[in-house]
C-alpha cells in the first residue's frame, strides 16, 4: 500500500515558495526508491516543500514516500541534500495542497498562541505498520497504519469503510470516525493500555 502516485500529481520545481516555512516537528517514516524504509522528522514545511532529518540518504530526484504524523501521506522528489537529512519538492494534486496548506495554517496558528495539541493521547509512528482490519462483516481487509494513540488509529486502507463500521485492529475494538483522503479514522472503544499498542511498535 505504499505505492506511489507521483505520475498524476504536480512536483512543484522550486521549494521557493511566498508562505513562510512552519515549523512542525512531525515524526513520521519514509521510503526510498529501493523500498527501504527509515524513520524521519519533517522540521519545516509549506504546501510546496519539506525539510526532513533523516538516517536515509538518498540521490537528488530520487521519489520519496512518507506518512507524516498529523498530515499523513506525502509524496516528492528530493531536492536537496543536508547535512541531518535532505529537503523534498512536495507532489500533490491541487486539492491536497489546499489541504495542506490548511493544516499547516493550523499549525502554525496554535504555535503562535501558544495551544496545546489537539489530541487526547499522543500519536506513534509504527515501526510495523501493515496491520489487518476486522470488519463488522467478518471480512479481513488489509491497511497500513499511519498513526496510533491509546484512543485510536488512522489507517491508509481502500475501499473506506463506512462511518460508523464497527471494527477491530489488532486485539482493539473501535468504530470509524472520520474519513480522509487516503483512509480513516478510527476511535476504539475504550482507552487502551500501553501493551496493546505493542505488536505495532
Amino acid at each position: 500500500m505504499f505505492s506511489s502516485n507521483l505520475a498524476h500529481t504536480h512536483v512543484s520545481k522550486s521549494v521557493d515558495t511566498a508562505e513562510p516555512p512552519v515549523t512542525v516537528g512531525l515524526s513520521g517514516r519514509l521510503m526510498l526508491p529501493t523500498e527501504d524504509e527509515f524513520d524521519c522528522t519533517a522540521t519545516e514545511m509549506t504546501a510546496e516543500s519539506a525539510r526532513l532529518t533523516c538516517f536515509a540518504r538518498p540521490n537528488r530526484n530520487d521519489r520519496i514516500i512518507i506518512y507524516l504524523q498529523h498530515i499523513g501521506r506525502v509524496e516528492g522528489k528530493v531536492t536537496h541534500l543536508t547535512g541531518d537529512g535532505f529537503t523534498i519538492a512536495i507532489a500533490a494534486t491541487e486539492r491536497k495542497r489546499e489541504k495542506l496548506a490548511a493544516q499547516l495554517a493550523w499549525i502554525a496558528k496554535r504555535q503562535a498562541l501558544g495551544l496545546p495539541e489537539d489530541r487526547r493521547h499522543d500519536r506513534l509512528t509504527p515501526r510495523n505498520p501493515n496491520a489487518s482490519l476486522l470488519l463488522n462483516d467478518g471480512n479481513t481487509v488489509g491497511c497500513r497504519i499511519i498513526d496510533l494513540s491509546l484512543s485510536g488509529a488512522a489507517i491508509e486502507i481502500e475501499p473506506r469503510p463506512a462511518l460508523g463500521t464497527t471494527v477491530r485492529l489488532g486485539n482493539m475494538g473501535g468504530r470509524i470516525v472520520r474519513h480522509f483522503m487516503e483512509g480513516v479514522a478510527i476511535e476504539f472503544d475504550s482507552v487502551q493500555s500501553k501493551d496493546a499498542l505493542i505488536e505495532f511498535l
